[in-house]
This record gives structure tokens, C-alpha cells and sequence, in this order.
């Protein structure tokens, strides 16, 4: 959760608009398809989406790693099967590893999936994949099988595009975004990638070499399935198909194929690896935020995700969950009106309170359910929905804490957000003021020896041996030479 918060409702795609455009050739396959997306539809759900997808991850600042990958992107789609695209390329600022592509040329790399390529043609293959997910219209075939199998798209609770995301543990806010291919078309884009990324100059190889890396990071204990292959096939496989893939190709073009490992650690050195701690981070079941010098508890067992736009949490079943966030309006009786308004509430209680000496008011509401003429619908208990808000200024900024269940649940959940919500209070402790993110390090061994023997002679802990070697695409038992570089953490 930045420091730069807007109230920007994530609005999901009904990709149900657009209109026939009858059996076209498909740009790679040469096949006559029935597609219900033009171009232009392409092209313009492609911008519809990108201010949301800025705002729900926010965009990495390093110009020359972002240079790069402009470079590499220009390089590649003037190669592609459909170069008249307007191609953009964007480093979001993630610690997940994912790289994803939306209709009409939009590309995005996570600063997650960037410090872990351990070259240039790693990266090169990934990027080619995405390209083509959007050259072979993956989106588009995607969407007309959803329509004519008549896929309800937004079935679930409504208090805001938000909460339903919420509801489904925040996946769904960019799940339409980010579309979830079949395996076919999956395995149609690690083809083109190899293709693509071999006719730029690189070895393909690598790219079956990070898919392995893919593998490690799904196996490793504790640690969540990276988002690049949780709708995907197994990586396994995929990194030994690519490797036949990319073997068949070098054999039928013989050229120099080039991996360029150094120059790629020497553009990442010093990317910021895993959760940035200015954006707002979890210990010991505290929320804590340091350039917005607040706090506030997380309840123990609570999943939560932390974005540009919010932080949001919710109890494993599904029942409650709650989200913090800037509230709209420069006074507290503006912000609840706003919210009133914003979120369809019909308000059961309105109170005027402090918390922790901060002026508050609390409200407790349920969500009334309107028809498209934008009538008031009758709702049973099941699926009405009770809100619990709590307004707070404080730091010369208003901010929302939204509790929500369905209204059967609400009762029993009211202590815990009333919890929450009251333990909202400032930050003074200066090692949470202070706390830096880890970066990625880019050092030269040593000695002669193994993985683990350079990392330990860079100071590296013992607790972050296994994480390290994935990071270095590397096994820790692997040879290593004098000079060679690797990657390390530090502050």
C-alpha cells in the first residue's frame, strides 16, 4: 500500500461486449476462426485496463531496466505476427513472480519475475511467450468460448468490484485482467516464445531453464505457487517440451544463439526483492505503514494482500474480511457521504467517536441490491450484505476500514472488526520507521567452489541458503568459478 493512495473501484471486465466480426485467419495458426473481438475491441480493452492494473500494482521505477525491456519488446513484436500492434511494455512494482499479457499489445513483468532471470535469454523467452499470447488473439478466442458457452462472469457477493476480489481472496480483481488460458493456448505461447525470442538472437534453452526455476520455487515449503503458472501446465513438463522445442529450432536455423548472463545481473543489481517495507508490511500480526506512520493488528490466521490501492484481509472461510484504504472527501461527514453513496448503503447506525485521540465516525450499514433501472431489489439474509465502516482522520489524510460479511455472520464478526478498527493508532518505533527492503546483490566470487561456499562467503545466512539458490537459478552444491557473478541479498 503506497503512500499515493487513490479511491479507484477496480472495475472488472464483462468481456461479453464488442460485436461479431464473423471467421477470421488467425495470425499464427493460419486457421479460420470465429472471433467476437475486433482489433480495435483489442486494442481498446487493452487501454480500459491498464490504469487499473497501475493502480492495483503500481509501476516499477528503474528507467534502465524499463530501457531494456522497450528495447527487447521493440525488437521482438517488429518480428511477430501481428507487428501493427501498439505494443507497451511495463515493470510493475510486485514482489510476486508473474509476467502477464492484455489484449492489444499491453505487457507487464513483475519486479519479482525480473530478479529472478538469471540472463537476457530467460527473460527474452518469457517476453516472447507473453507477445504471444496476445499475436495468436488468446484473449479474444478466450473470450468468445466464454460467450458462447454463456460463462456467468460476475455471479458472487456485490459491495464493489473490490470486495467481490476480496471474497474470492483477492484474486478476482485482476483475474479478468489477467485471463486464464487453457492449456492449449499455454502451450501454443511457450512455442512462440521459443520461436520469437530464437528469431531476436537468443538460446531458447534458457527459457526451458527458468520454467525448472518455476518448479523450485512451486516446491519450496511454505512458499505460494508463483502466478505465472497457477492456471498453467506443469512446469515440469513445460520445461522439458521447451527444451525439445527450442533444440528442434537451433537445428533447423544453425546460428549463435546468445544467453547473456552478466549483462543481465549487472541491469538488476540492486532491484528491490520481496516486500517493500515503505508500502506497508505484516509482523507479528501488525499492519505497519512507515511513510503514513500508522499500525493497526491483523487478526491471527487472517489472509491478506497488500496493493497500491489497499490492504485487505479475510478469515480463511471466507466469512468476513475486511479493507483499509484512503477514503474519498477532505472531512469525515464528506467521506461518509461518499461512502453512502459509492458503496449503495442504506446506513442502520451513525456515530461519532476517536480512536487512539484520532476524530472518527463509525457506521454500520447494509448493501442495498439494485436492478439495472437502478431500483432497489428485495434481498434474503443470505445475501444481504452488512457493512461495518469505520472513518478515521488522522496525519491530515481520512481513512475507510470497511468490515464486511454476509448479514447472517455479521453479528459474530462485529468484536473482531471493532478490534481491528480500534487498534488503529501511530507508529514511533523507529526500527519500523527505518526498515529498508532487501535488494538483490550482485557480487563476483571469491574462490573456486560451490554455490554455497560463495554465498557464505558473502555473508549470506544459513536460513536463506535454499531461497538463494533458486534466485540464482542454481543448486547450492553447483561448481562456481573465481569471478563469475551471483546474485546475493542485502540492504
Amino acid at each position: 500500500m503506497k503512500i499515493k493512495f487513490q479511491l479507484h473501484i477496480i472495475t472488472s471486465f464483462i468481456v461479453a461486449a464488442g460485436f461479431l466480426t464473423g471467421c477470421s485467419k488467425n495470425p499464427v495458426t493460419g486457421k479460420k476462426e470465429l472471433i467476437f473481438m475486433s482489433q480495435e475491441k483489442e486494442i481498446a480493452l487493452g487501454a480500459e485496463s491498464h490504469p487499473s492494473v497501475v493502480a492495483t500494482m503500481g509501476i516499477y521505477d528503474d528507467k534502465n531496466l524499463q530501457a531494456f525491456i522497450n528495447e527487447k519488446g521493440k525488437a521482438m513484436t517488429k518480428i511477430s505476427h501481428r507487428p501493427d500492434l501498439p505494443y507497451q511494455f511495463f515493470i510493475v512494482d510486485s514482489p510476486v513472480v508473474n509476467a502477464f499479457a492484455v489484449p492489444g499489445g499491453y505487457v507487464y513483468f513483475t519486479r519479482g519475475i525480473m530478479a529472478h532471470f538469471n540472463n537476457e535469454a530467460e527473460f527474452a523467452g518469457v517476453l516472447g511467450h507473453e507477445i504471444g499470447h496476445i499475436t495468436a488473439r488468446h484473449s479474444a478466442r478466450q473470450q468468445t468460448s466464454q460467450i458462447l458457452g454463456q460463462v456467468g462472469l460476475m455471479a458472487g457477493m456485490v459491495l464493489s468490484e473490490t470486495v467481490r476480489g476480496l471474497a474470492d481472496q483477492s484474486q478476482q480483481a485482476l483475474g479478468l485482467l489477467m485471463l486464464s488460458y487453457s492449456r492449449d493456448h499455454e502451450t501454443e505461447s511457450d512455442k512462440i516464445g521459443v520461436e520469437y525470442s530464437s528469431k531476436i538472437g537468443y538460446d531458447a534453452h534458457q527459457m526451458a531453464d527458468f520454467f525448472g526455476t518455476l518448479k523450485k520455487l512451486s516446491e519450496k515449503s511454505g512458499q505460494s505457487i508463483p502466478t505465472f503458472q497457477s492456471t498453467h501446465p506443469d512446469p515440469g513438463d513445460r520445461m522439458n517440451k521447451v527444451e525439445k522445442l527450442a533444440t528442434q529450432y537451433q537445428t533447423e536455423h544453425p546460428a549463435k544463439y546468445n544467453v547473456n548472463r552478466d549483462t543481465y545481473l549487472r541491469k538488476i543489481d540492486g532491484i528491490v526483492y520481496g516486500e517493500d517495507p515503505k508500502q506497508g508490511f505484516v509482523e507479528n500480526n501488525v499492519f505497519y505503514h512507515p511513510e503514513l506512520r500508522l499500525q493497526f493488528p491483523v487478526p491471527s490466521g487472517w489472509q491478506y494482500e497488500n496493493t497500491p490501492i489497499q490492504f485487505q484481509m479475510a478469515a480463511k472461510d471466507g466469512k468476513s474480511m475486511m479493507m483499509f484504504m484512503m477514503a474519498e472527501g477532505k472531512s469525515l461527514e464528506a467521506a461518509a457521504q461518499a461512502t453512502v453513496k459509492n458503496y449503495s448503503l442504506q446506513v442502520l447506525e451513525n456515530t461519532k467517536t476517536t480512536i487512539n485521540g484520532n476524530p472518527a465516525i463509525v457506521m454500520v450499514s447494509k448493501q442495498v441490491a439494485q436492478s439495472e433501472n437502478g431500483q432497489a431489489q428485495a434481498q434474503s439474509a443470505e445475501s444481504t450484505i452488512q457493512v461495518a465502516t469505520w472513518l478515521i482522520q488522522y496525519g491530515g489524510n481520512i481513512y475507510a476500514m470497511h468490515g464486511v460479511s454476509a448479514a447472517g455472520n455479521f453479528d459474530s464478526s462485529l468484536n473482531q472488526f471493532r478490534s481491528v478498527a480500534q487498534g488503529f493508532k501511530s507508529v514511533s518505533d523507529q526500527n519500523i520507521l527505518s526498515r529498508k527492503p532487501d535488494r538483490i546483490r550482485v557480487k563476483s566470487v571469491q574462490r573456486d567452489g560451490t554455490l554455497r561456499d560463495a554465498l557464505k562467503d558473502n555473508g549470506q545466512q544459513d536460513n536463506r541458503l535454499d531461497e538463494l539458490a533458486i534466485i540464482n537459478g542454481m543448486d547450492l552444491g553447483e561448481k562456481v568459478t573465481k569471478g563469475m557473478l551471483i546474485k546475493t541479498l542485502g540492504k
